[in-house]
């Protein structure tokens, strides 16, 4: 799937929010979560299981009164378990869902190893007729492009900032007790807007934009002076993690422009530009690449080879080098 970064001059545009799963494809196993339901010898070395008629929760959150408007959100997911939680591709976030004052929120987790989920203490879980929480199926996207299938769950919140309990089953059929909060709901579009837009504001509000309307009719470096540009740049494609930083910098000469630009990751081997391929110009850090600069204000198709999974992989992007806002250095 592709998600769109948009740079234009003093605009504001809103992506499509986060609806689906999103992750990596770690682990987490149920051997590991605390306090497991029941009297085996394991249950013996954890912590008992509270009184469930004093802490079990209603199936159904409702969002408290003038908190939060009708909406999609996206919101923090925090667990009391390094080996349960929210991928770590979706930044610890779910997306929460209000809708007549009631609060859900979907999260993805890391795997498919957690195969339940309910609203209250495991001792309850356990018994005949308790309401689980069946999985879905989430799409997971790596930075490179890459899907997975991982579980899943649309989970009750009966109010924001505050613990509540949330009992695990796995596969191997144990129920387990955990606490779960939720907080920091931030309004989906506004997550969703485009970056680097200060950037673009600041470039319009400079004095020093003589050159503007020459730069925004330049389709190729035969029309710029020689020196070295700072350029604002759109990026397309991939998933999203992984992305050219903007702006790049362009050094014209001779009626030639080379873009410097820079990954924020360090698992790029190589890139083909124009069907031309570039290898890293470093060997530490975040992978930087140098290429000529086809044309401007006009989308170029490239690729980028990525290593950050266990076998490398081509990735398709679009970069946009937009004249319109070339600053001299």
């Amino acid at each position: 799937m592709k998600m769109r970064k948009y740079t234009r001059l003093a605009a504001f545009l809103l992506s499509a929010a986060l609806l689906g799963g999103c992750g990596d494809g770690g682990n987490a196993e149920e051997k590991n979560a605390k306090t497991p339901a029941g009297n085996s010898s394991e249950a013996s070395q954890e912590t008992p299981a509270e009184n469930p008629s004093e802490t079990s929760q209603k199936a159904e959150g409702k969002a408290a009164e003038g908190a939060l408007a009708d909406g999609t959100y996206l919101a923090d997911f925090d667990t009391d378990s390094g080996m349960f939680h929210v991928s770590e591709a979706c930044d610890g976030k779910g997306t929460l869902t209000v809708e007549k004052g009631e609060m859900t929120i979907h999260i993805s987790l890391t795997s498919k190893n957690i195969v339940g989920l309910y609203p209250g203490l495991a001792a309850d879980a356990a018994k005949e007729g308790a309401k689980t929480l069946s999985p879905t199926e989430d799409t997971v996207t790596y930075s490179d492009g890459m899907t997975e299938e991982v579980y899943g769950f649309d989970v009750p919140v009966p109010e924001l900032d505050t613990e509540f309990d949330l009992a695990l089953i796995g596969t191997k059929g144990k129920w387990y007790d955990h606490k779960v909060s939720v907080s920091n709901p931030v309004p989906a579009e506004a997550d969703g807007q485009a970056k680097n837009t200060d950037n673009l504001e600041d470039f319009a509000q400079s004095e020093n934009t003589d050159n503007l309307e020459d730069f925004a009719q330049a389709k190729s470096a035969d029309a710029l002076e020689n020196g070295t540009y700072s350029v604002e740049i759109t990026f397309e494609g991939g998933s999203g993690k992984a992305e050219i930083l903007s702006p790049v910098t362009v050094t014209v000469a001779e009626g030639k422009a080379v873009a410097a630009l820079k990954w924020n990751s360090p698992n790029y081997d190589y890139m083909i530009v124009d069907g031309e391929k570039y290898l890293p110009v470093n060997t530490e850090g975040s992978s930087e690449f140098e290429f000529p600069v086809p044309v401007f204000d006009s989308p170029i198709d490239v690729i980028g080879d990525t290593v950050a999974m266990s076998r490398p992989h081509e990735v398709e992007y679009t970069l946009t080098f937009h004249s319109g806002t070339m600053k001299k250095e």
